[in-house]
């Protein structure tokens, strides 16, 4: 008798949040080849993440061969208030905003306003002449000219020798991005705060790391090809974005700040970090106006805005009869960019979930094969995450599309895109 009622609440959920994910058809389960019962595995164990205080709750949307056929919200929207979450909470969305960039800067490459291969300095002039830093026999460092430019093609996968300024263990560019103002030591990702003149100009006068075209480095290269984005358009990123792809999907709670009218729906993390017991960092302030958008970290949205942009992709590039892409340029996104590029100082898949198997593409991590990798997934797979801890990925061989939404800071992160993996995989019947 409980399992049925539990079968019939979470069915009525799905139905509900069929409106969020605009008119996109729901079903049952079972007639997309996923297990009702084991779906319901999924709210069972992050209710005990909940209740342990090792997350405050978190959304999880999936969607298989175009259905919504789960939509949970589970635990806290704001724990320490007592707030419950629903499907409709607010999340930053830190580095999954580069997705969304990407597409954007994808957008302009069908136009024959960009080209993959063209450098960056042809819209950027401040690239021009950039310096890498070389490291001696006796551990001196010093900067020499980059032997070649960096290319677009860099920007979109993490090879232009850039870096994040909280992550790099390189003195030297710590210290000229902190001097730019590309980052807070005491809020990760915090490059907002400048104009777009002035983070151009702060980071092409930092040295790079790596010659261009040569390492996987994560870094604020999608914030620079933000910047080239709005080069071309003309236009804020945020406001080409809303044009071109957050009002014609439907998804209306995306954007780079948060209205006040909906300030009570943005989700908030725990006060202290579960790993260690100290306070968790402080988050973006996605209430103010930023002076720039960030491609790479800026964005907010909701679980059900976000499913969408994903059905989108997994559909070719097109959703609702409206073609934002064509199905040739989302494959060629969906590839690996990399070849025997190295890591530095990890892959993709060690930095983003701590396994291997992974490559980049242009904008996303791509699954190599079906082995290897520390979860489960298909060959071509493709997906990205935040560092306050949402998650997402599609899988073109199952036909899945699913979100993950928490706000999770911390080293924890890798644990929880693990676990939701595996709890997603085990509910596939065919």
């Amino acid at each position: 008798m409980k399992s049925a009622l539990r079968l019939i609440v979470f069915m009525m959920a799905v139905v509900l949040a069929s409106a969020s994910f605009a008119e996109a058809p729901t079903t049952k389960p079972e007639a997309v080849g996923v297990s009702p019962d084991r779906l319901l595995r999924i709210r069972t164990v992050l209710q005990k993440e909940v209740d342990a205080d090792r997350m405050p709750g978190a959304v999880v949307m999936i969607a298989r061969r175009g259905q919504l056929i789960y939509s949970e919200a589970i635990g806290f929207q704001d724990k320490p208030a007592g707030k419950p979450m629903t499907s409709d909470v607010i999340f930053r969305l830190y580095s999954m905003t580069k997705p969304l960039a990407s597409v954007a800067a994808m957008m302009l490459v069908e136009e024959g306003k960009l080209q993959l291969t063209d450098p960056v300095s042809k819209f950027l002039p401040q690239f021009a002449r950039m310096e890498v830093l070389v490291t001696d026999k006796d551990g001196k460092t010093s900067r020499e000219s980059a032997k070649r430019q960096i290319t677009i093609q860099d920007l979109f996968r993490h090879t232009a020798g850039l870096a994040y300024g909280e992550f790099s263990n390189v003195p030297e560019l710590k210290a000229a991005y902190a001097e730019a103002k590309l980052f807070d030591p005491a809020i990760t990702a915090e490059s907002r705060m400048i104009t777009p003149e002035q983070f151009v100009t702060g980071i092409a006068k930092a040295p790079l790391v790596h010659e261009p075209g040569t390492t996987w480095e994560y870094s604020m290269a999608v914030d620079v090809l933000g910047r080239v984005v709005e080069v071309i358009s003309g236009q804020r990123l945020s406001a080409f974005l809303d044009e071109r792809l957050f009002r014609p999907l439907n998804m209306v709670d995306t954007g780079f700040k948060v209205p006040e009218a909906k300030w009570s729906r943005i989700a908030q993390p725990l006060p202290t970090n579960p790993l260690t017991g100290v306070p968790n960092e402080t988050m973006l302030d996605v209430k103010i106006d930023p002076l720039n958008d960030s491609g790479g970290g800026g964005a907010v949205s909701t679980a059900a805005d976000y499913l969408r942009f994903c059905q989108m992709m997994l559909n070719g590039g097109t959703l609702d009869g409206r073609r934002y892409l064509s199905p040739t340029t989302i494959k060629l996104m969906a590839s690996d960019h990399l070849g025997t590029r190295p890591g530095s100082p990890v892959t993709p898949g060690a930095l983003l979930m701590g396994v291997e198997g992974y490559t980049f593409g242009l904008g996303f991590m791509v699954r190599q094969g079906a082995g290897l990798a520390g979860v489960p997934g298909s060959e071509g797979e493709y997906m990205w995450g935040g560092a306050g801890g949402t998650f997402f990925w599609i899988d073109p061989r199952e036909q899945l599309a699913v979100v993950y939404m928490a706000q999770t800071p911390g080293a924890i992160r890798p644990y929880y895109r693990r676990m939701i993996k595996a709890l997603v995989a085990q509910t596939l019947e065919n």
